[in-house]
């Protein structure tokens, strides 16, 4: 399931992504300098949400493209039955 992201979801996936990357470099600081326990994990906690939306952001960008590409060309390679194992081991990946 090869799909590209258009310019704008692109775009929406790495500011989520680079934020998650700040946050956990801040979680690491935060770690190094001894901060108390609560104040990590609701930085790690932030890190971790900003991850799973950037992936159900690709996610549903691949099963739109997905689901398009069966309309359109009527033939994707796959049955619709291992199109549908295929995705939901993407989203329970996420879980």
């Amino acid at each position: 399931m090869d799909f590209t992201l258009a310019a704008e979801e692109m775009k929406a996936v790495l500011n989520r992504l680079r934020r998650a990357q700040g946050q956990i470099a801040g979680v690491i600081k935060m770690i190094e300098e001894g901060r108390p326990c609560d104040e990590v994990v609701t930085q790690l906690a932030a890190a971790s949400r900003a991850l799973d939306r950037a992936g159900f952001a690709i996610i549903a960008t691949g099963l739109e493209h997905c689901m398009t590409e069966a309309e359109g060309e009527g033939e994707t390679g796959m049955d619709r039955e291992q199109m549908r194992a295929r995705l939901e081991k993407l989203f329970l990946s996420l879980a």
